[in-house]
């Protein structure tokens, strides 16, 4: 059995890490280069970096926060935000990312997800899924509609089906990023995180709600997340890496110990 990975998340806004509740109200808490680092050397397993308004504001991703916290880690390193072009993965990878996130841009020309793949592997290709929970009917059959933009713009489409979309067309794995959740650090959404683990064969990252270490538990567990992507409650100062990690072995959860 594969151990379970706790991952970092770095939501960037002009340079600065920034934190939101369900998508809005967000604000400026601090620089994302000593932050990232801080986490590294604290045990993390791996850390996504997305420049969250770079698909609203139709420009490309800043590629000199990319390469500061490149410089300041050595694990997997995942970067999202106004990804549009093969050109536009491949210049992440040079700025030092591991792996490119897809989200708005796939959503719109879906083909991107296959020609990323093609030109990078799948295993450097994760899908990122911003959902929000709508009322079950024809359109949206499993209960959720996929939201871009930054959760400005819902497109009409069933987040399950996009999610077996997405495998099909090469992504090597899938955050599955709760807007309900986002920021409350009242627990992930299990249902929907559930949902789609048992759909596809590909790894989940449950992401969006985070608050206390029984809610990295429940979601490894009955959610079935494959990894555990965690904000506010380490941004904030309330947990640590090492200390999160520690707390799940004790219960059984095999993580990759650095402690």
């Amino acid at each position: 059995m594969l151990s379970k990975r706790i991952i970092a998340c770095l939501d960037v806004r002009e340079g600065n890490l920034a934190k939101s509740v369900k998508f809005v109200d967000t604000k400026d808490i601090g620089d994302p280069v000593a932050k990232a680092k801080e986490y590294y050397l604290d045990g993390l397993d791996e850390l996504v970096m997305y420049d969250i308004t770079a698909s609203s504001d139709k420009r490309n991703i800043m590629l000199d926060v990319v390469e500061k916290v490149a410089e300041q880690i050595f694990i997997p390193f995942s970067v999202g935000g106004g990804i549009r072009s093969v050109e536009d993965a491949n210049k992440l990878l040079w700025s030092g990312a591991e792996k490119i996130n897809l989200n708005s841009a796939a959503v719109q020309r879906p083909e991107l997800i296959s020609e990323c793949t093609f030109a990078i592997g799948s295993q450097n290709i994760v899908l990122s899924m911003d959902i929000k929970k709508v009322e079950v009917n024809r359109d949206f059959p499993s209960g959720y509609e996929v939201v871009i933009n930054g959760g400005r713009t819902p497109v009409g489409i069933d987040a399950l089906f996009w999610a077996l979309k997405g495998e099909e067309l090469g992504a090597g794995e899938l955050v599955i990023n709760s807007i309900d959740a986002d920021g409350t650090r009242e627990g992930y959404e299990i249902n929907l995180t559930r949902m789609i683990a048992e759909a596809v064969s590909i790894p989940v990252i449950a992401s969006g709600g985070a608050g206390k270490p029984e809610h990295l538990l429940e979601v490894l567990t009955e959610g079935k997340a494959d990894a555990a992507l965690i904000a506010s409650m380490v941004h904030f100062g309330d947990y640590t890496v090492s200390g999160l990690k520690a707390w799940l072995d004790e219960r059984g959860v095999r993580v990759r110990k650095t402690w």
